[in-house]
């Protein structure tokens, strides 16, 4: 994280971090390096030969993120959502079907409702339970498409598992959205996996004034992604790669920071009268820890954890009487946040209607005990039921 992304330049010399370049026109010495460039750009190289192609910026970026993840190519987008939906334009096609974990990242759902619904990609979900994921596929199958953690419920994959049963099934894509663990302490391309999707708005900048992502693809996959990326206009601000970068240079002191601090506050939570679970893989306590403990080299600051309250009014009380956890959505800056989150609506295959209020929540840099007394604080102050 320190060194990757550094371009040098002919005479050894280099900035210690990328400079930003902002570009439309590129200017070049002659037709002929300009046809090279774009030559060059075209077969998926990095090449700067017009901004919405790329800037150096752009280019050290990608590469950062390629190493980090351990794949053959990076492409770049506005946002993480814009990353995925890259990732169903350039690899389905009008007939494809589709499997989704239910665990899926909410906006998703959408996309595959109002979008991909009505160009003839069918999809059905799968619980992230699923003892038998093959009874699923279809013939038309041509992508497995999951998140781990699950987004909110947090139940992990195997993807060593999903990537084996793809593989019996010919060209069929795994793609993995792996922004909780953003290719610091999971790398799925090692597991098997054809794409990576991360939300670098998340931890990789980790300030919360980012908006970007990113697809790390496979080798066999890296020329359509960027096929598409080129066709669609894609493309991610210069600003907002120089702030990635700048962010991601301390990735790697940041996310054990984080993890460490939300254990503190999930073991807590864990013995509250008013929590009934603490949804963490990172916890003994989870069905997913010794998956965890497997395949995993670290664990973000982010979980959910479940009420035994159900009444909207305390829930809302409790998250408004918190003084240090902000309110809002997205995560993976230095400040604590807290979400409700009622996923049963959301969930078609696993039944969440009859469990308790989720609160999702993202544990900061912040002194652990102070988070902790303020949870404490506004629990009792709510007056949220207890066991």
């Amino acid at each position: 994280m320190v060194h990757g992304g550094r371009p040098g330049y002919s005479d050894g010399r280099r900035p210690v971090n990328p400079p930003l370049v902002r570009a439309s026109t590129v200017d070049f010495s002659s037709v002929a390096e300009m046809k090279e460039a774009q030559r060059l750009g075209a077969s998926g190289e990095q090449a700067f030969t017009y901004g919405i192609h790329g800037t150096p910026t752009t280019f050290a970026l990608e590469s950062l993120i390629t190493e980090l993840e351990g794949g053959a190519g990076t492409c770049l987008y506005s946002s993480g959502l814009e990353a995925i939906s890259a990732v169903f334009l350039g690899f389905l096609r009008p007939g494809d079907h589709l499997l989704v974990v239910d665990t899926v990242y909410s906006p998703v759902r959408r996309l595959l409702d109002r979008f991909l619904a009505e160009r003839d990609i069918q999809y059905d979900f799968y619980s992230p339970r699923e003892a038998d994921l093959g009874r699923l596929i279809r013939k038309e199958t041509r992508m497995i498409y999951t998140e781990t953690p699950g987004s909110v419920s947090m139940e992990l994959q195997d993807i060593d598992a999903i990537a084996q049963l793809a593989r019996q099934h010919g060209e069929m894509i795994v793609a993995c959205d792996n922004t909780w663990a953003s290719g610091y302490c999971f790398r799925p391309l090692e597991h098997g996996a054809d794409l990576s999707i991360v939300a670098g708005t998340k931890y990789l900048s980790g300030h919360s004034d980012v908006m970007i992502g990113s697809v790390t693809a496979t080798e066999q996959r890296y020329s359509t992604l960027h096929s598409t990326h080129e066709l669609l206009g894609f493309s991610a601000s210069p600003d907002d790669c120089a702030l990635t970068l700048r962010g991601a240079r301390t990735l790697h002191i940041r996310y054990p920071a984080h993890a460490e601090r939300a254990l503190q506050v999930a073991q807590w939570l864990e013995g509250h009268d008013a929590v009934v679970a603490v949804h963490y893989p990172a916890l003994p306590s989870s069905p997913d820890h010794p998956l965890w403990l497997s395949q995993y080299e670290g664990a973000a600051g982010l979980f959910t954890m479940e009420l035994y309250d159900v009444d909207t009014q305390r829930v809302t009380s409790f998250l408004d009487q918190l003084k240090l956890f902000g309110r809002g959505a997205s995560w993976g800056g230095f400040e604590s946040l807290a979400l409700p989150c009622p996923i049963a609506e959301s969930r078609c295959v696993d039944d969440w209607e009859k469990r308790g209020a989720l609160v999702r929540l993202h544990i900061g840099l912040e002194d652990p005990l102070d988070l902790i007394n303020d949870l404490a604080q506004a629990l009792a102050a709510a007056g949220c039921r207890t066991r």
